[in-house]
Parts: structure tokens; C-alpha cells; sequence
């Protein structure tokens, strides 16, 4: 499943922010991203945004992972993100798995952690299983 996602994010957000993918699973996602000036705050810290987008984008690979049968996609409808500390850079680390996995819904937690494995952001975010037109 990697390089089918991977291809897929070829020329898209995740592919700009450099984020790379560990492991795809129904069980967990882990990916990656490099704290660099690229994805830095003015004084060179990573942005919240850029972990933001980390978090999101190995939880929304999760709902995919876990779509059912017939489904064309899935969306983020919430995201909650604690923020607990920082890097300037590294190997910036998201590792999420599934809280619950429903018909309609699936919600994915996610820890981004530092180098040094400290934890740096706590994500929460649910993803919507969406349904070709008309097959509700």
C-alpha cells in the first residue's frame, strides 16, 4: 500500500512538506517529515502548521486504510492538536492509529514525536468515509 500512496501525493501538499510514509496498516500509520528552514517558523523552530499537516495527513491515510467496501474516499471533519514542545531539526515522527472505526466514521490518534522520540504534538481528528454520488 506505501507506493500507491505515495504516488498519489506525488506534487501535493504532503509531497512539498516532504513527508514520507513508514508504515500503512488498518492497525497504524506511521510517517515521516524533516524539521528544516523549509518547514520552519521565522526563528527557525517547525511550524505547528507543518506538524498539523504531518498529523492529518497519517490519520486521513488511516481512514482510507480502513474504508469499506464501496466507499470513494474519506475527509477530515474534526482535528484537535495539543502541542507540547518543539525541534528545529530531525526526523519529526507521526504514528497514528484508530480509536474507533465505524460504518460512517473513523477517528485517529495521533502522536508526532521529536528526534529524540519526546513528544511534541498530540492529535486527535475524525475522518468521514464518503460514498459515490447517489450511495448513501
Amino acid at each position: 500500500m506505501l507506493t500507491p500512496i505515495t504516488a498519489a501525493f506525488a506534487g501535493r501538499l504532503p509531497d512539498t512538506l516532504g513527508i514520507r510514509f513508514v508504515e500503512i496498516s488498518r492497525e497504524r500509520v506511521v510517517a515521516e517529515m524533516d524539521a528544516t528552514t523549509r518547514v520552519s517558523t521565522a526563528d527557525g523552530r517547525i511550524h505547528g502548521g507543518a506538524v498539523m499537516a504531518l498529523a492529518d495527513t497519517a490519520g486521513a491515510v488511516g481512514g482510507f486504510a480502513v474504508l469499506p467496501k464501496g466507499a470513494s474516499g474519506t475527509t477530515t471533519l474534526e482535528s484537535k492538536s495539543n502541542f507540547f514542545a518543539t525541534v528545529r531539526e530531525g526526523v519529526v515522527r507521526a504514528e497514528s492509529v484508530p480509536l474507533h472505526v465505524g460504518r460512517r466514521t473513523s477517528v485517529w490518534q495521533t502522536r508526532v514525536t521529536g528526534p529524540d522520540g519526546r513528544l511534541l504534538a498530540l492529535v486527535t481528528q475524525t475522518q468521514m468515509v464518503l460514498m459515490p454520488e447517489g450511495k448513501d
